[in-house]
């Protein structure tokens, strides 16, 4: 039996009844009859009341045994499911996560919102706002919806004008920051929409660049800093601000920490500059795992090998080390490699596997690589199976 004596006192508070719900919210009379019956909800029905009440889902009801819902794994028990956080940004994060979606697992994706080029930038800057563009990919490579919803949001606008090349998602999230009041409120009722199975929040709701200290010159801007890594000796944003609190909480309450493949100065490194990450990692009880790029990234790692990667992450995290790294012991169809050393100038990372142990990381290894459409990425099931492997051991 489940009572949802904390529906009723929000309801109460707001001067609303349980047909309010209804009314206002389309949901049917035979699932607030359940209610009245002390019957489960679905996670997505709580979900979508305790946004329209202001509150978290575990707010409204109690019971004994935690409310589940389906899987394709059967039901899923958020309270015993081991709990992951990742931090990325960009297509590196999102292949993780569409595998990782479907593992019995609680994922937790933090987002930075650094990024200042193309649509994201210009939304940045016109309606200052954090930047929307990595956090709605992600949205999209956790969703669980069909393929023709997932297009229409990845669709970007081709005719000139003041809306060419902003993807749908990007003005979707820029209206919603205005109608919930922040970035996180808004990433919220879009995992309502999408069907997202675990969340997604951003860094910080404040509007933040990157900035590079170089001896000579100062880099504002993530881009600014992605083409000159080489010459910057340190990178920091242009003011302090305050961490999403919930991220921290997500930190404390991990199982497995995970930084994900891509931009490693661009993408990983702008969390670890933030001091409250850095001091909430060092008090996490969770191991700290890295999964290493596939190949190179011209003008920031240039010739790193995965112990080079490692060597960054562990001088950005001062009172931590990389505990556990995934990296790809597989090779590239030498075409596909030709292509990329002559037309990117990136290379396959080496995996050099004595200096990743002199780091101090446990090692595991496999072949990770898949070629999509060209393209050089980690296949996402096996390497989502390998981190769900790593976590239940």
């Amino acid at each position: 039996m489940i009572s949802y004596e904390g529906l009723e006192n929000k309801l109460a508070e707001k001067g609303l009844t349980r047909s309010d719900l209804t009314k206002k919210l389309g949901i049917s009379s035979r699932t607030v009859a359940k209610i009245s019956k002390g019957e489960k909800l679905s996670r997505i029905v709580l979900e979508k009341i305790a946004d329209f009440l202001g509150c978290e889902p575990t707010e409204l009801y109690h019971e004994e045994r935690i409310i589940t819902t389906y899987s394709d794994y059967g039901h899923d028990d958020r309270n015993t499911m081991k709990k992951i956080v990742i931090f990325g940004g960009g297509t590196g994060i999102s292949n993780i996560l569409s595998g990782l979606k479907l593992f019995p697992v609680d994922v937790t994706a933090i987002i930075a919102v650094s990024d200042d080029g193309s649509s994201t930038g210009v939304l940045k800057e016109e309606l200052d706002i954090p930047a929307v563009g990595d956090l709605g990919k992600v949205l999209l490579s956790m969703a669980n919806v069909d393929e023709d919803f997932i297009r229409l949001l990845g669709y970007r606008f081709k005719k000139s004008g003041s809306l060419h090349n902003h993807p749908v998602r990007n003005i979707l999230l820029a209206a919603l920051i205005d109608l919930k009041g922040d970035l996180t409120e808004a990433s919220k009722y879009m995992s309502g929409l999408l069907r997202v199975k675990g969340t997604v929040l951003p860094l910080t709701e404040e509007k933040v660049e990157l900035i590079g200290y170089g001896e000579k010159q100062v880099y504002v801007g993530e881009v600014a800093v992605g083409q000159h890594v080489k010459d910057i000796d340190y990178i920091a944003y242009d003011h302090p601000f305050r961490v999403n609190a919930e991220v921290i909480r997500k930190i404390m309450d991990a199982d497995l920490i995970i930084f994900s493949p891509g931009s490693l100065y661009t993408s990983i490194i702008p969390h670890l500059i933030a001091p409250d990450i850095r001091e909430a990692l060092s008090e996490t009880e969770a191991p700290l795992m890295y999964i290493s790029n596939l190949v190179t990234q011209p003008g920031e790692t240039d010739g790193y090998t995965v112990s080079d990667h490692i060597k960054v992450l562990n001088r950005y995290l001062t009172n931590r080390k990389i505990d556990v790294v995934l990296a790809n012991s597989g090779g590239v169809d030498p075409e596909i490699a030709k292509i990329y050393r002559n037309k990117e100038n990136k290379f396959r990372v080496e995996l050099d596997k004595d200096e990743v142990e002199r780091c101090g990381a446990r090692l595991i290894t496999d072949d990770m690589v898949r070629i999509d459409r060209g393209y050089i990425v980690h296949d996402e099931l096996k390497t989502a199976y390998l981190v769900f492997s790593s976590l239940m051991k």
